[in-house]
């Protein structure tokens, strides 16, 4: 079996390859760069899952970053057990080829409780005193001791929200080569998230994402150079490429202004109520999936969805079986955005009104995706003298609540999820050999196959 590392370079793509990634514009040079048909939806969690199953969304079950749990009547997003994914992954049918093969997690998700040999990914700790600590769990657990104490506390701050930077992917890179010391796996998964945080924040504008272009360079140099220096072949890839967009579509409210959203008061403030409204959206990125809790609103639903602007396309059962969508947890409809637009999860019509985790970073609670958690409010007088006095509340133990989070969706100028028009806005390829044009995203899980087992 041939050592591989795949390296997973978040919104790495043809258009933002050039003069601020030097290293990799060389290095993709030698060999054969490809594009991948973006999945749909085009992101994280139902990415990574096609590309390691090798099966689409409506058979592996991943339809998004997150769904709706019809059972519970609870939307989640970000969970983290393997145990979603309704497929075999390829370290599965290459161990099943070689007892002796190993392989480690970086990162990538769905990391908890898998079949990999070693996994790390990030874990905060919730004390009951209302605190957010940064953490990771590993397998084994060990694992995640032994590589605090090598590189520090996981900083888990600078991996989602005001405070993205390139720390946290410095710190994944660091620990996968860690691990590469002490156990030498045959195959490695490595995620580096960096780039998503100022694409989404800025679009393609090289004025803004220069600068993070020319960091995820430098450190994809480190970790290749270290790679190949251990006989590795690494395979460089991303998930989903980020267009600029200008505008919010705001479906829930639209949903809301109709008589379809319940919602509860509490405090004073009001919170989305699922499972007794009668259709509701789960809106992440550019994709939104519908559920209907009353079947004979469906076709109404539709016809008022299509016509919200900056909708694309709304998918039926038909249309989600075309995009390979067609599964039990997905939307009874799927909207689409189109490539100017993305969906927030806003459902209240007061900001008076919106819940207490609206201006936080709350990746868990909010019913639907966020990515203005990414912006600290610039409204807020004496920002850094807030921030200051949060932090140093939760240093002394004290309950406090970090809500800088602004409610103005406009701010965000970067999006994905639909399938973009250009191959220059398709996910990057680069592989050993001679070109081959651009390929599916099942086509992934073969490719790593085939890899190591040097075919």
């Amino acid at each position: 079996m041939k050592k591989t590392v795949v390296l997973n370079v978040v919104a790495l793509s043809g258009r933002v390859l050039g003069e601020h990634t030097p290293f990799l514009s060389q290095w993709i040079g030698k060999r054969k760069q490809s594009a991948i048909k973006p999945v749909l939806p085009a992101v994280t969690c139902s990415s990574q899952s096609v590309y390691l199953t090798g099966k689409w969304p409506q058979e592996n079950g991943i339809v998004g970053n997150g769904w709706y749990f019809k059972d519970e009547c609870e939307i989640k997003f970000w969970r983290q057990s393997n145990h979603l994914v309704q497929s075999p992954k390829v370290w599965d049918a290459l161990k099943a080829e070689d007892p002796n093969f190993t392989c480690a997690n970086m990162f990538w998700w769905y990391n908890m409780y898998s079949t990999v040999d070693y996994a790390v990914t990030p874990r905060p700790l919730y004390p009951s005193d209302g605190r957010k600590l940064p953490d990771i769990h590993s397998q084994p657990m060990d694992l995640r001791d032994r590589l605090q104490k090598e590189l520090g506390q996981f900083p888990l701050f600078s991996f989602w929200g005001p405070n993205a930077n390139i720390a946290s992917s410095k710190w994944i890179a660091e620990a996968s080569m860690k691990v590469d010391e002490w156990h030498d796996p045959t195959l490695t998964f490595i995620y580096l998230p960096h780039l998503d945080y100022s694409l989404q924040k800025y679009g393609i504008d090289f004025d803004h994402i220069g600068k993070e272009l020319k960091e995820i360079d430098a450190l994809c140099e480190r970790l290749i150079n270290y790679y190949e220096n251990q006989g590795a072949e690494v395979i460089l890839l991303s998930e989903y490429a980020i267009t600029s967009v200008s505008q919010p579509i705001h479906i829930n409210r639209a949903l809301r202004k109709a008589g379809y959203i319940q919602v509860k008061q509490e405090l004073g403030l009001e919170t989305l109520d699922a499972g007794t409204s009668k259709a509701f959206a789960v809106s992440d990125h550019q994709i939104a999936h519908i559920y209907i809790n009353d079947p004979a609103e469906k076709e109404t639903v539709k016809a008022l969805v299509q016509e919200i602007p900056g909708v694309e396309m709304v998918l039926d059962r038909d249309e989600k079986e075309s995009y390979h969508l067609n599964h039990e947890r997905a939307g009874d409809l799927v909207a689409v955005a189109d490539k100017d637009s993305w969906f927030t999860y806003y459902y209240w019509l007061d900001d008076q009104k919106a819940p207490d985790y609206a201006r936080t970073v709350d990746i868990h609670r909010k019913p639907g995706y966020d990515p203005v958690e990414m912006f600290a409010n610039p409204d807020i007088k004496f920002l850094k003298a807030k921030l200051g006095w949060t932090l140093l509340k939760k240093k002394l133990g004290f309950r406090y609540l970090m809500d800088v989070i602004p409610l103005d969706a406009s701010l965000v100028k970067g999006s994905h999820g639909r399938v973009s028009e250009s191959e220059l806005d398709w996910p990057v390829l680069v592989t050993p050999g001679e070109p081959q044009g651009n390929v599916e995203p099942t086509a992934i899980f073969s490719l790593i196959y085939d890899q190591v087992m040097e075919k």
